[in-house]
């Protein structure tokens, strides 16, 4: 066991912590993956935070490790009330689209609708915003659904949510 849990504790809640030399190891001994992937059920907020960053990392290098993991990130990891799991969950759903079936592509479509319809948090907002953008270019009933939910966040008053969504919206009129 290596503790990973302990290891993503303290500092400034923004840094970085032991995340990369945490991925580093994962990446080196994939055995690990399970346990730093239990961490998202870490009572502390900054744990989940940072194994919310080592994902992206993981996936970005080692894309297969998390495609045993990709129901349970719908499913439990979906449910994590925080936003950062939210924002990085429409990033990890997006790079692992190819790998997902029709069954967890629906879910992950479902899940991001939920999240861009109720969240109020600007990363969040901008992150699902782009990953249900570039879907509804091949979903027309997901281009209908997302359009009113564009234009509303085009004006929002946080000027990165109502340009993202204008950029989006123009991308949607295609």
């Amino acid at each position: 066991m290596q503790n990973f849990e302990n290891r993503l504790q303290g500092g400034h809640p923004n840094s970085l912590g032991n995340t990369i030399e945490i991925v580093e190891e994962v990446l080196k001994e994939n055995q690990y993956f399970d346990e730093l992937f239990n961490c998202y059920f870490s009572t502390d907020e900054v744990v989940r935070l940072r194994v919310s960053n080592a994902m992206k990392r993981i996936c970005k290098e080692n894309k297969p490790l998390l495609i045993p993991y990709i129901d349970r990130l719908l499913t439990e990891i979906g449910a994590i009330n925080q936003a950062s799991t939210q924002w990085t969950l429409a990033q990890l759903f997006e790079s692992l689209e190819k790998e997902m079936n029709e069954e967890q592509i629906n879910a992950a479509k479902r899940l991001l609708k939920n999240n861009l319809a109720n969240y109020t948090d600007w990363i969040v907002l901008n992150m699902t915003m782009d990953t249900l953008s570039k879907w509804a270019k091949k979903d027309a009933a997901l281009k209908i659904w997302l359009k009113p939910h564009l234009e509303r966040l085009g004006a929002d008053p946080r000027k990165s949510v109502a340009s993202k969504a204008k950029k989006m919206l123009n991308g949607t009129k295609k």
